[in-house]
């Protein structure tokens, strides 16, 4: 993985994978994620901090075929023998890791596989399996400052060709989920607005801060792990960087799948 930058800047992104039934269903953010590969310029790797992989420092997976994860249970079987081949990337996994400790984070290589905050948005937005993938996990201990931090430090490889990807949720409180998939309640609705508007301003601190500034944070992220890939996705497009929406639906009535892509001021 040792091409030369590209001219091209590849936009980091933030996407709201939902449950892992979406590869299955019929929502609207389905329909979104499979046209965003044809959409983009084909990365030759995706590094995606998930949602789904918290330690107490920064593990980057270094697997050659990193394994699909189930990480799941009481969904349909058929879920369960889903697979998502696509190889690893130990080159760039070596890079990330250095990358990381020149900043300052402590990082470590780790063999573990792909979760599906992973696997279940990448198999809708490049089947094939074609594209390297590794995952670089989040430490919800350490806060928002730290993942923007880590994004930061992963800045140089959107210019080399490669894809940051943060996987995980607008807002994600399980405990209050509509099976029925009804509309998403108004404290849902604030938060999403207040977050696509920090997000389309820059606006860092708010988004750092986010937990005190915008309305019912606590209810829609009882805990921060589905919050923090937003913040290194925002973090590898660089200082100053400012976001678009690119996708808003909700699924499950309090889950919004809300999707942005970052990029230079």
């Amino acid at each position: 993985m040792s091409a030369p930058p590209l001219a091209e800047f590849l936009a980091p992104l933030f996407l709201s994978h939902g449950a892992p039934d979406l590869v299955a269903g019929e929502e609207p953010a389905r329909a979104f994620l499979e046209g965003l590969g044809a959409a983009l310029p084909r990365p030759r790797a995706v590094v995606v901090a998930s949602a789904h992989w918290t330690t107490h420092a920064v593990e980057v997976e270094t697997g050659a075929a990193p394994p699909t994860i189930h990480d799941f249970a009481g969904f349909p079987v058929a879920l369960h023998r889903l697979r998502y081949p696509a190889g690893g990337a130990p080159e760039l996994a070596a890079r990330i890791v250095s990358l990381l400790r020149g900043a300052g984070i402590a990082a470590e290589g780790r063999q573990r596989g792909l979760d599906h905050g992973a696997w279940v948005p990448l198999l809708l937005v490049y089947p094939d399996a074609g594209v390297p993938v590794l995952q670089v996990s989040v430490q919800p201990a350490r806060g928002t400052d730290h993942h923007l931090a880590v994004g930061r430090a992963l800045a140089p490889l959107a210019r080399e060709g490669v894809l940051v990807l943060g996987s995980g949720g607008a807002s994600h409180n399980l405990a209050e989920l509509d099976p029925g998939g009804g509309a998403p309640p108004a404290w849902v609705r604030a938060f999403d607005a207040w977050l696509s508007a920090a997000v389309e301003a820059g606006d860092a601190q708010a988004l750092l801060r986010y937990r005190a500034q915008a309305p019912h944070a606590a209810r829609n992220h009882p805990s921060e792990e589905h919050y923090l890939p937003l913040l290194v996705a925002y973090g590898a497009a660089g200082q100053g960087a400012v976001g678009r929406v690119l996708h808003h639906s909700h699924t499950y009535g309090v889950l919004s799948m809300t999707a942005f892509a970052f990029t230079p001021k």
